[in-house]
């Protein structure tokens, strides 16, 4: 059976939403080693949400934790400390080829807190999402961070740059413009990687390639980028 789609109204259409609806950290790791029934277009998932106070963020990349359900049923976020990984596996022959790799996660991610909708695939797609609430004040968005190591490193003091990982962005069903964009690692250094706006919801679901254009000596490399939300 096809995926279940989110009811029309609750879609994204030319950039308004059709629906009601201090700092967070959440660090994950990444490792590279060597040897979609809507009668209207849907767009990417942003949501508005009820103003509230006090302000309330969350972010979630990769396995999270809800309780009480979900959001749109009451549910509250909590903290999961679960740091997950994205993984490849070279064979020797196509080392440094220039083929892009595709990596693989051991996220269980796949149903959105929002609603418990099927977004992303789990194994293939790392989840990123999560809300920012605030009543009054600045209108600006909230800001989705990357802070990256300058590169992978083996057990011997070998490297790769960071900036070998990409990734593409798209959750079921969804299509236009993506509230966490499709992108590459700077190495060595602070990105920006997506935007929350006040009041709204927000989700994307990211696939990781290793970029395979260069040519280190064979071992398990490994590296954490850590992803920060914060609000203006």
């Amino acid at each position: 059976m096809p995926p279940r789609r989110r009811s029309a109204d609750r879609w994204r259409r030319g950039g308004t939403d059709r629906a009601p609806r201090g700092e967070r950290r959440a660090a994950r790791a990444l490792l590279a080693a060597p040897a979609l029934l809507a009668p209207l277009a849907a767009a990417a998932f942003t949501v508005t949400i009820a103003a509230g106070n006090p302000t309330t963020i969350y972010l979630q990349v990769g396995n999270g934790t809800f309780t009480g359900g979900n959001f749109d049923a009451g549910g509250q976020p909590a903290n999961n400390t679960t740091i997950n990984n994205e993984t490849v596996t070279l064979a020797a022959g196509v080392v440094g080829n220039g083929t892009k790799q595709a990596m693989t996660t051991n996220s269980t991610a796949s149903n959105s807190f929002y609603d418990g909708f099927g977004f992303c695939s789990a194994g293939t797609q790392l989840y990123i999402g999560g809300f920012y609430r605030r009543n009054g004040g600045s209108s600006a968005a909230a800001v989705v961070t990357a802070t990256v190591p300058a590169a992978l490193i083996d057990g011997s003091g070998d490297t790769i740059p960071f900036s070998q990982i990409s990734w593409t962005t798209g959750g079921n069903g969804d299509a236009g413009a993506e509230p966490f964009p499709a992108g590459t690692f700077v190495a060595g250094g602070v990105q920006t990687v997506g935007t929350i706006a006040r009041n709204q919801w927000a989700e994307s679901c990211w696939t990781f390639s290793y970029l395979n254009t260069v040519l280190p000596p064979a071992g398990t490399y490994t590296g954490r980028v850590t992803y920060t939300l914060t609000t203006p």
